[in-house]
């Protein structure tokens, strides 16, 4: 199957030395919901944590930080209130 979500989540800081750039790392999965459980767990942990889906899938989502947690808490399906569409 293909995967059509992705999570992205910032790693946190180690160390004491000053960094440029904040590391992140990427997961896919084939569904929304399996997105959804990774990306609470990550967000849980206090994660800055984004998502959306990987091309071709449409409709194109994407879901910034900041409205996280309104999209692990929504369980209407997809193309709901919440998201950002581009």
């Amino acid at each position: 199957m293909l995967h059509a979500w992705y999570v992205t989540f910032e790693l946190r800081r180690r160390g004491i030395l000053p960094k440029r750039r904040t590391m992140r790392m990427t997961r896919t999965f084939v569904t929304e919901a399996e997105a959804k459980e990774f990306a609470r767990a990550k967000f849980d942990e206090g994660l800055v944590v984004f998502a959306g889906t990987l091309n071709p899938h449409v409709p194109k989502r994407l879901i910034p930080s900041g409205r996280i947690s309104s999209w692990l808490d929504n369980s209407k399906p997809t193309g709901q209130a919440g998201d950002s569409r581009k």
